[in-house]
């Protein structure tokens, strides 16, 4: 049961700080070049993770050759999903409501993306979701 939950529990926390982090970037800081810091963090981290979890006969080479255009594609959508986000706070948009209008047109839009590409079924449960986002909007932008 834990193995189930604490993945979804760090993704709700480290949401919960990306949003204050995006959110307190200084005004005069360049988006772009917080970012090169940002992804120099990370990047150290991930390599300092990499050989804390590795196995012993893997070689850092030898897992980027196994690699295809899939971490290229998410090193592209994680700078569009983070500059997005930093200029949405710059525009003004309050802390409580920007991620969840993003996430109510997201997780509408990934109802169709499920159904288009991997054919997983629409259910009546997920119809009302959407209505329930959207009427969850219409409230927020009230």
């Amino acid at each position: 049961m834990i193995a189930y939950i604490w993945p979804v529990a760090l993704v709700v926390l480290s949401n919960i700080f990306y949003n204050i982090c995006a959110k307190s970037f200084p005004s005069e800081l360049n988006p772009f070049a917080a970012l090169t810091i940002t992804y120099l963090v990370a990047a150290i981290v991930a390599l300092v993770l990499y050989y804390l979890t590795r196995d012993e006969k893997s070689a850092l080479f030898l897992e980027y050759s196994k690699a295809n255009w899939v971490p290229y594609a998410f090193g592209l959508c994680l700078l569009g999903l983070e500059a997005g986000f930093i200029y949405t706070y710059k525009a003004g948009w309050p802390i409580s409501s920007a991620y969840i209008v993003s996430s109510a047109f997201l997780a509408i839009f990934l109802i169709v993306v499920g159904l288009l590409l991997y054919k997983e079924p629409v259910s009546w449960n997920k119809v009302v979701g959407v209505a329930v986002c959207l009427l969850g909007l219409w409230f927020i932008n009230r």
